[in-house]
């Protein structure tokens, strides 16, 4: 925070200790690390393909690119994962480094939307949610819960809750999403809520007697999956009805088909294996002069800053020790 803030990047606090530039733009962060780079005279080579190295006994004497050879006494693999190709991280220093002798664990998607089986899920695309509990359940049992934010899209599910939720999914199959619609307070509560709503509208179609509790577009929903007919009129929905609305209101379910492609991930699962690497200088345990920085390495964490701060860390670290 302190390298950023004497660049002239103003910083804010937001809800869980996130750290954000005042002005929410990434291009401020951007632009103080390419003034640094300027400022210390480093050269940067724009739309240049790095290809191998040229490796001589336990050293590396240079790199090979479309444009030529670059000749270093040290390097710093940093290309990123695949999760974003449009930036050009498209895991091409996988192979580079798996040609130095390297080995790189199985790359997957991870902080990555979910598909899910049920086709109505279309008609909620665009709706977001508010402090809502989202679980997974693997037969069953609880394998993940976490309260917040979260959004319905044309395949599935998003947002902060879910994208966490995808770190602890391996394995899709027989897998539910399940959302607690109103996780402040008990179903006793939320049952006594209805009869009040519907108190409140005794002359009402059911259709009509939601909109204080749900938002419009999950209504038509919530009716379907409820079986009550829309034109009933609250007065005469019966108490093992109303139980149905209220189940369904705490665990609205979901079957979890997968995850979405590695493109649309925030961050890439896997990578350099951590046993070639020294922790304390980041440097390769097998060829002297090579270190690794950021996603590139197999380590990942979920959402709120963390995969950035290893990247930030990373980064600092074999600068460092590298530079020496």
């Amino acid at each position: 925070m302190e390298y950023f803030k004497n660049r002239g990047v103003n910083l804010k606090f937001e809800r869980g200790d996130r750290v954000f530039p005042e002005s929410d733009k990434s291009s401020d962060i951007i632009r103080a690390l390419e003034n640094n780079l300027k400022e210390n005279h480093v050269e940067i080579e724009l739309k240049t393909k790095a290809i191998s190295f040229n490796i001589n006994g336990e050293k590396i004497e240079s790199l090979n690119t479309d444009k030529g050879i670059i000749y270093g006494d040290k390097f710093i693999l940093c290309t990123g994962g695949v999760s974003y190709p449009q930036t050009g991280s498209t895991g091409e220093g996988y192979k580079i480094a798996e040609k130095a002798g390297h080995k790189v664990t199985t790359i997957t998607p991870s902080l990555v939307p979910l598909e899910v089986e049920e086709k109505y899920v279309k008609e909620l695309q665009g709706l977001s949610l508010k402090n809502v509990e989202f679980s997974i359940l693997n037969k069953k049992k609880v394998m993940y819960k976490e309260n917040g934010e979260m959004l319905f899209t044309h395949f599935g599910l998003s947002g902060p809750i879910v994208l966490k939720a995808s770190s602890y999914i391996k394995d899709a199959k027989g897998l539910e999403g399940v959302i607690n619609l109103k996780p402040a307070i008990s179903e006793e509560d939320l049952d006594k809520r209805i009869q009040r709503d519907f108190s409140n509208n005794l002359n009402k179609d059911f259709k009509n007697s939601l909109n204080e509790l749900l938002p419009k577009k999950l209504i038509p929903v919530i009716i379907n999956l409820s079986g009550i007919d829309e034109n009933k009129k609250v007065n005469s929905i019966t108490k093992e009805e109303r139980r149905k609305l209220v189940d369904l209101l705490t665990k609205l379910t979901f079957s979890i088909k997968g995850s979405r492609p590695i493109e649309e991930a925030i961050i890439t699962r896997g990578g350099i294996n951590v046993d070639y690497i020294d922790p304390s200088t980041m440097c390769s345990k097998i060829v002297s002069n090579l270190y690794f920085a950021g996603e590139i390495i197999d380590v990942d964490a979920l959402t709120g800053g963390l995969n950035l701060q290893i990247a930030l860390s990373t980064g600092y670290l074999s600068g460092l020790k590298a530079g020496k």
